[in-house]
């Protein structure tokens, strides 16, 4: 057992890799749409600030993935490795085909999907699905519509400024919004996989009864799970950054600093509340608030359109996967 425990703590780590990996185009894709830092440069900077990010703003939304979302009475080695694969499943499936959809989301519905056939549907957090579903909604309209405005506020503000000179000032400004941006990021996600690993930890032990009340977030895991996430951001995962950065609309230096910035202050919130929102679902609506400032038709709504389909299908595409895998691994064990 204590084997299979490893094996599972090192699946997490590789589905936070692979979140990093996914997720690399949320971090990047303004600042190489831009042209303000190269690919290479940009996933660097990105990389180091995904591994900052838990450091500075807590560790509060790894007790919400922790504790959450399934009644933690219930957790084993078994449901958290189908959830786990259910979830890194679908990351690899939805970057084969270019789609930035949420790891977050998946890991939630990996969750729900190996618990119900360990434990039925009562062994599900409703108030903690239902906080996380009604944010997948608002979030991304929140990142629209701040994205949005904060790019009218500059064009309103420099609209007597030449256009290479307001380019020339915002390519300096995108290198912080970009840090900011990766900051948020790599609190945001890597505490998901922290959450996951420190209930497996804690189910798994003999006082679990005495300390799943505090859930505990060995230093460990913090480092672990935000150098994995770190290092898939900084490999990248370049299909994903092409639909971001070229293929939903076309983005100058002011821009993408409005859509940073503007994410990043979402993320920031959420992560002090914390409350696990979709990193993908809020960048990518502030890409299509900013893209929509210069005339609806700037942004490609059929390919937004298929973005928002990934979305839809995550959270019980996961479930699905994981739901199988738990039936087959509790069969053989």
């Amino acid at each position: 057992m204590e084997t299979f425990i490893i094996i599972t703590i090192l699946l997490a780590l590789l589905f936070d890799f692979i979140n990093g990996f996914h997720d690399s185009a949320n971090a990047i894709a303004t600042v190489v749409a831009t042209k303000v830092l190269s690919p290479l440069k940009a996933v660097t900077m990105a990389a180091v600030f995904n591994l900052l990010g838990p450091f500075i703003l807590g560790t509060a939304i790894a007790t919400t993935i922790g504790k959450g979302i399934v009644n933690t009475q219930i957790i084993t080695v078994n449901l958290i490795f189908a959830a786990l694969l259910g979830a890194t499943l679908w990351d690899l499936i939805t970057w084969y085909l270019g789609l930035p959809t949420s790891s977050s989301h998946a890991l939630v519905g990996g969750l729900i999907g190996s618990a119900i056939p360990a434990a039925g549907i009562g062994s599900l957090h409703a108030s903690g699905i239902e906080t996380i579903i009604i944010f997948m909604i608002i979030s991304p309209i929140v990142g629209l519509v701040i994205g949005f405005l904060f790019a009218l506020l500059i064009m309103r503000i420099f609209r007597k400024s030449h256009p290479s000179k307001i380019n020339n000032y915002f390519r300096r400004l995108q290198l912080f919004s970009a840090a900011f941006y990766s900051l948020t990021h790599g609190t945001n996600d890597a505490q998901k996989t922290m959450g996951i690993i420190a209930i497996l930890l804690v189910s798994t032990t003999a006082s679990a009864s005495s300390s799943i009340d505090k859930l505990p977030i060995p230093l460990w895991v913090i480092v672990s799970c935000a150098a994995a996430i770190g290092l898939g951001t900084f490999f990248g995962g370049w299909k994903i950054v092409k639909t971001m950065a070229q293929r939903v609309t076309r983005l100058r230096p002011y821009q993408g600093f409005a859509a940073e910035t503007s994410s990043g202050i979402v993320l920031a919130v959420m992560a002090t509340m914390g409350i696990p929102v979709s990193t993908t679902h809020v960048i990518s609506s502030s890409i299509m608030g900013v893209g929509a400032t210069d005339k609806l038709s700037a942004v490609r709504w059929g390919i937004a359109r298929k973005i928002v389909g990934a979305w839809i299908l995550t959270i019980p595409a996961a479930a699905l996967i994981s739901a199988s895998t738990y039936l087959i691994i509790n069969s053989i064990f």
